[in-house]
């Protein structure tokens, strides 16, 4: 079965938050698995990244597609997409008929003040960490995590923990051959362990 895989773009998002899960979800059609990848942004114009180069878009939120997984990068702009409501209201909607929804760095930040993460365990940037757990008091905000997974929300802790996230969110879709197919293509280390964390001690979180 072919899968669609989508990624939000907004103006300041991190280059590596999308681009580690992208070169990952890229790489899946190469393993005799029919897939497509899209950069989603809320009127289909280019988003400028944090690190400065801009990216085209695939489609807005109007007309994006059916998604089988959506991920949501960090970067300086979530603390404007906090209070976006468009974009919130967006990922609600899509929440109801998507397999996998996940984020990576304080994107986890987005979901939660948008009410997707109530009740749910959950992750996030250890050097935003307050920030962060500030968006969602209904989450329980696990601080010692390089990615949580809870149903069908995956959430990871920053710019490249994503990776690990998005080839065990790979595996889940793909099944997990494909999975160290990619890693091993890639030439990346792939910690397996979604409890490894160092970064937690590293910024006083444990």
């Amino acid at each position: 079965m072919a899968h669609t895989y989508g990624i939000i773009l907004f103006d300041g998002f991190e280059l590596l938050d999308v681009f580690g899960p992208a070169e990952a979800f890229g790489m899946v059609k190469h393993f005799d698995v029919a897939t497509r990848l899209l950069m989603i942004t809320h009127d289909g114009e280019p988003a400028t990244s944090a690190q400065g180069p801009r990216v085209l878009a695939d489609a807005s939120f109007a007309d994006c597609p059916p998604l089988d997984l959506l991920l949501l990068p960090g970067g300086i702009g979530t603390r404007e997409g906090v209070a976006d409501d468009a974009q919130k209201a967006f990922l609600r909607d899509r929440a109801a008929s998507t397999g996998l929804m996940t984020t990576v760095c304080t994107g986890s930040a987005v979901f939660a003040a948008a009410g997707l993460l109530d009740g749910r365990r959950a992750t996030s940037n250890k050097r935003s960490w307050q920030w962060v757990i500030a968006q969602g008091s209904g989450v329980e905000w696990v601080p010692e995590a390089r990615w949580v997974a809870d149903g069908k929300y995956l959430t990871s802790a920053g710019v490249s923990a994503g990776i690990d996230m998005a080839l065990a969110a790979i595996a889940q879709l793909e099944g997990a051959t494909t999975a160290e197919r990619i890693a091993a293509a890639m030439e990346y280390e792939w910690h397996r362990d979604p409890a490894w964390d160092p970064f937690a001690k590293l910024n006083g979180l444990v």
